[in-house]
């Protein structure tokens, strides 16, 4: 493997990030927390929020255990991302240039590429119909509003990768904060959510049932947040030995886990949400953003529940962006070996999102742009597979990983997931397309 042709990973902050020498647990561990975080706000982007609210509206708490699995997944391959990083001191999509032949890895590139313009689409979308939804904007008007985000990004990231850390931070504080204030309001069965975190056997036997859980399951993971994780964690300025890796990883996955949880905690809110306000009530076709923040107040009898929602919803799309526009970056730089001004990076990519957001918001309206934010999470099911394999491969493989390499166990759970992922998601893509 030769490094001499190439920068490290986000150069212009790589080991940037003091790690205290001496310092007691706790003090080394905030030193490290933040890149789970930024990883985390990509399972709750607005992607996810129409299956999580059609699957409580149809079948209530039922698919509890969905997001559940998908979440302990998660868990899993981030662990392998964040390790692939900190023991080979390559990000995932520079692996890739460094293990496979220049048409494969360009192969790969491309498809990174559409992901990331799919997710992009979700977080363009979503921040539009939270905009609609708190301040009446037109759904094109909050297509072009998003554009200035740009500005935003941008300048926060001359100011230090922690400043960007900590706005993700707050984002997600907003989030938490306003499904605790939904959760208190709702009254969800406790009984309900307990019986719905263990398995059923009608998630395999209802073909309805079964469609909406490989939806939950097969957008859970994002491509992007695989290669974003593997680079961002490099950030740290840890010692590059044994010693110094074994830590940094001890203290990068219990920073990924804990953020993980979280992002559990918000999904399964928004399906308990949807479950207790609509499925109970009666409302059993809710699968819109938009519908579910114009019932949530007369459901609930209370005036501020609609509000919480679609706040929660802005700073999901805003924190997505920011994390969407990293990983964009990294793809590009791993892959191609080319360094784009950021300003030149973001503006091609969220103009890809742009586009087909504004002629299908101006053309179909609500209904239109709700069809293509699920549409862009079939897009990032197809091509999930194409990084999670490559990553399992790499962090099982000794020659890359030295000492870090998985264990025989790890490999054997890690292939038969990644099994589970492909085989979900073709079956989703095959449902999709034969209507």
């Amino acid at each position: 493997m030769d490094d001499s042709n190439q920068l490290a990973s986000l150069s212009e902050v790589h080991s940037t990030i003091e790690i205290p020498e001496g310092a007691g647990f706790w003090k080394k561990l905030m030193a490290f927390t933040g890149p789970g975080l930024m990883v985390a706000v990509g399972y709750i982007d607005p992607g996810n929020w129409a299956t999580d609210i059609e699957g409580g509206s149809r079948f209530g708490y039922a698919l509890l255990s969905v997001i559940l699995i998908s979440n302990l997944f998660a868990m899993l391959l981030q662990h392998l991302s964040l390790k692939l990083g900190i023991a080979s001191g390559r990000d995932l999509a520079q692996a890739c240039r460094d293990y496979y032949s220049r048409p494969v890895s360009f192969v790969l590139w491309v498809l990174s590429e559409i992901a990331i313009a799919a997710t992009d689409l979700a977080e363009v979308i979503g921040s539009a119909i939270a905009l609609n939804l708190l301040f009446g904007i037109p759904l094109p008007v909050g297509v072009l509003f998003t554009a200035f985000d740009v500005l935003i990004v941008l300048y926060f990231q001359q100011k230090g990768f922690r400043i960007i850390e900590s706005i993700v931070a707050g984002l997600m504080s907003i989030i938490l904060l306003s499904f605790l204030y939904e959760m208190i309001v709702s009254e969800p069965s406790l009984a309900g959510i307990t019986n719905g975190l263990l398995p059923k056997k009608d998630i395999i036997t209802n073909p309805g049932m079964l469609y909406i859980a490989i939806g939950i399951l097969g957008a859970t993971v994002m491509p992007h947040n695989l290669y974003l994780h593997s680079s961002i964690v490099q950030t740290r300025a840890f010692k590059r030995n044994e010693e110094g890796k074994k830590t940094a990883i001890r203290f990068a996955t219990i920073d990924s886990t804990v953020s993980l949880a979280l992002a559990f905690f918000i999904n399964a809110s928004i399906l308990i949400l949807a479950a207790s306000a609509f499925h109970a009530n009666g409302h059993f076709e809710i699968a819109d953003i938009t519908d579910a923040y114009h019932l949530l107040d007369p459901v609930l009898g209370v005036s501020m529940a609609g509000i919480f929602f679609a706040l929660a919803l802005l700073a999901s799309g805003q924190s997505s962006t920011l994390t969407g526009t990293l990983a964009g970056q990294i793809v590009m730089e791993g892959f191609l070996n080319i360094r784009l001004k950021p300003w030149l990076r973001r503006l091609i990519t969220r103009g890809i999102a742009i586009i087909p957001a504004l002629i299908v918001s101006s053309l179909y309206g609500e209904k239109g742009t709700a069809e293509l934010l699920v549409f862009s999470q079939v897009i990032l099911s197809l091509q999930l597979s194409f990084a999670v394999v490559p990553l399992v491969f790499f962090t099982s493989q000794s020659k890359i990983m030295g000492s870090f390499a998985n264990s025989k166990l790890l490999t054997a759970l890690s292939w038969i997931i990644t099994l589970i992922i492909i085989a979900l998601n073709g079956y989703l893509l095959f449902s999709t397309f034969s209507g």
